[in-house]
């Protein structure tokens, strides 16, 4: 399988979705929406109706940014990725409700949630941490935002608009992982040092 770098425009379809194989890089364009524990699970709860057009075909990115509100508009000044599987719980779910093609945070997703991805279908997008003010300055519009005075800034469901975000597909459509990938190698190579040190005495 050759990997490859592409791009991907929100929102997409099944086809673009399925074309995306773990490890391939990816530029990602078009609209995101920030979430993190509260917004996961009042999705779940409440299933609010506004929130669908922002996410169907679309994607929620596991983040807390740090805004700010200068000249009549918000402008986003960092955006690092959160770990995701906090959201686990909330995930499988989400996905099939909102119709969800793209989940991007760091640290990969527990398996009931890759499942939800195998069946939607939908990719997990890995984001590096430490990167928070490059990643904001993918951002080209702030579009909207939900539950702001009830969560909180980081906690509040922004609508962000994106320009060449870079991400890296770690788990696909087809049950491909890189996380549970690394984690078998390093199984692995703990087992081979194990019997190692055993032998040497």
């Amino acid at each position: 399988m050759t990997l490859q770098k592409k791009t991907l425009t929100l929102p997409a379809g099944s086809a673009e979705i399925r074309q995306l194989r773990a490890g391939d890089e990816v530029l990602l364009s078009g609209r995101i929406v920030t979430g993190r524990d509260r917004a996961h699970r009042w999705l779940v709860e409440a299933q609010p109706e506004a929130l669908r057009p922002f996410l169907k075909d679309g994607a929620i990115y596991h983040c807390g940014p740090v805004m700010t509100y200068r000249n009549g508009e918000w402008q986003c000044r960092a955006a690092g990725p959160t770990t995701s599987l906090r959201e686990e719980p909330y995930l499988a779910d989400i996905v099939q409700e909102y119709q969800l093609r793209c989940i991007i945070g760091k640290g990969g997703l527990g398996e009931r949630s890759a499942e939800a991805l195998r069946n939607s279908p939908a990719v997990y997008l890995s984001a590096v941490g430490g990167a928070a003010v490059c990643y904001a300055n993918t951002v080209t519009a702030v579009e909207n935002v939900f539950e702001l005075e009830a969560f909180g800034m980081p906690e509040a469901m922004w609508v962000l608009r994106v320009r060449d975000f870079p991400l890296i597909v770690s788990m696909d459509a087809y049950g491909n992982s890189l996380h549970r990938d690394v984690e078998t190698r390093s199984r692995e190579s703990l087992a081979s040092v194990l019997e190692a040190m055993e032998r040497s005495f």
